[in-house]
């Protein structure tokens, strides 16, 4: 009797193992789907290089909505990315986002993978 395999509980961001590849192929490391998402990986990147942002400067720089900023600093503040701080200034209040060092790490990994696709691709 040959067991079956529950393909459906396996997570859908995970790329087959690498004996199970054809003779030939390149495996390719799954990507981090948290950071990969197109303004997410904009959210890290900004703060990359900017130390902290509000959420105003992020919206501006990002040119995005405030309903669609708040959904993603979240799922990143969830998966420990990035830290939100909230606080008065006089009486306005004020958010603002920090990159963690895990955050860092996985924006590092990121980079790190499209620089090997990009070797890979450009030496054919």
């Amino acid at each position: 009797m040959v067991a079956k395999t529950n393909t459906a509980r396996q997570a859908p961001h995970l790329s087959p193992r690498a004996d199970a590849a054809p003779a030939g192929r390149v495996e390719v490391p799954p990507l981090d789907r948290i950071i990969y998402e197109r303004l997410r990986l904009a959210i890290v990147s900004a703060l990359a290089v900017n130390g902290s942002l509000s959420f105003n400067e992020l919206k501006r720089i990002l040119k995005t909505t405030d309903g669609n900023l708040s959904v993603h600093t979240r799922k990143l503040e969830e998966a420990g990315y990035i830290a939100c701080r909230k606080h008065f200034e006089g009486r306005v209040p004020k958010t603002e986002f920090r990159l963690t060092d895990k955050g860092r790490k996985a924006l590092e990994r990121y980079l790190d993978h499209m620089e090997a696709l990009i070797r890979r691709v450009r030496e054919g």
